[in-house]
């Protein structure tokens, strides 16, 4: 769901020791999707999040220090999480703002109606983080709290922040996106969607090896190409070696995700021929990145080997979901 720029919020970028970070592209109101971002709006992302990530070392002293003071955040999540929750948590706080974590089991939905919760939220907080099923219902609650930023922490269909990272961390190890490939081998999920979704709008050719069954949904195929910038191409194939063949970069994800525990075995069975080993990621160019969103079921998806590499990036990406969200936060908070 696209939601025009607001240019009008109250938080305001704190007066700060040094130059500020450079001035951001015009930001969406919420971000329930990559699709709520342009090509220039996430280019500037990720140039902030670089700025923020430096500034770290600099603690309270950061420009940015201050942006959230005065102002909550809640954090709703109905699923499990160490890395967004974590990360999400630390970011806040070190944009000054205060974080409070109202039990998301108990009630989206359940004692009242997910719109009738935003509504409520909407009279105490500033920012909404969540983590929920249905993309649906995310959508539900932040049309019911215009005024509220809504944050999309992972729902069934999508998980943009983590492709916030993903990109982040490409660009630290590549420099320049455009023209390059990224392969992914497993489920056509919510992380293969917004992945990629985020690559073709950066000109980053995408491939997705998945079994027959577990592809990359059909309107998310139509979605991502016509994203696609500079070129950037999608392919769906059924064969995780000419999906790696040539590939700068391998991606893969867990076969069984939250949720689908009861189809453990079916889907072990399924995916038995695209586990990433190192013989995979031979075919791939030297030197190629290995990337997990994480957590990694080790000798299923990936072995322990190509999971420990030296080209494997999987703990520079979970750093590096601190750093996106941060300026993900100051993106849609900090103008004004």
């Amino acid at each position: 769901m696209k939601r025009s720029a607001s240019l009008a919020s109250p938080l305001k970028m704190a007066s700060a020791p040094r130059e500020a970070p450079a001035a951001l592209a015009p930001a969406p109101h919420s971000f329930l999707s990559m699709r709520d971002l342009d090509q220039a709006q996430l280019a500037s992302l990720l140039g902030l999040a670089s700025e923020l990530k430096a500034d770290r070392r600099l603690g309270r002293g950061a420009p940015t220090a201050n942006l959230l003071a005065g102002h909550h955040v809640a954090l709703v999540f109905e699923k499990p999480s160490l890395r967004t929750r974590s990360t999400f948590e630390i970011a806040v706080r070190e944009l000054g703002g205060e974080v409070i974590l109202p039990e998301g089991s108990s009630i989206l939905g359940s004692r009242e109606s997910i719109e009738d919760v935003a509504r409520n939220l909407e009279r105490w907080v500033s920012v909404v983080i969540i983590r929920t099923f249905g993309q649906r219902r995310l959508e539900s609650f932040a049309e019911a709290a215009p005024r509220l930023h809504v944050i999309n922490a992972l729902t069934d269909e999508e998980h943009p922040c983590q492709a916030l990272a993903d990109l982040l961390t490409l660009h630290e190890h590549w420099g320049a996106l455009e023209g390059r490939t990224l392969a992914y081998v497993g489920d056509g999920n919510n992380v293969a969607t917004s992945l990629a979704e985020a690559c073709v709008m950066s000109g980053i050719h995408v491939r997705i090896a998945s079994p027959a069954g577990y592809t990359l949904p059909a309107d998310a195929v139509v979605r991502v190409k016509a994203l696609a910038r500079s070129g950037a191409t999608l392919q769906c194939l059924d064969d995780p070696v000419a999906a790696v063949r040539g590939a700068q970069a391998v991606y893969t994800d867990v076969w069984t995700s939250m949720g689908q525990e009861a189809e453990r075995a079916q889907r072990s069975k399924a995916f038995a021929g695209f586990q990433v080993t190192s013989a995979l990621m031979a075919h791939a160019d030297p030197g190629a990145l290995f990337m997990h969103c994480l957590p990694a079921h080790r000798g299923e998806e990936v072995t322990g080997e190509v999971m420990d590499a030296p080209t494997s990036v999987v703990f520079d990406q979970a750093e590096n979901r601190l750093h996106a969200q941060k300026a993900l936060l100051v993106m849609l908070c900090g103008q004004g």
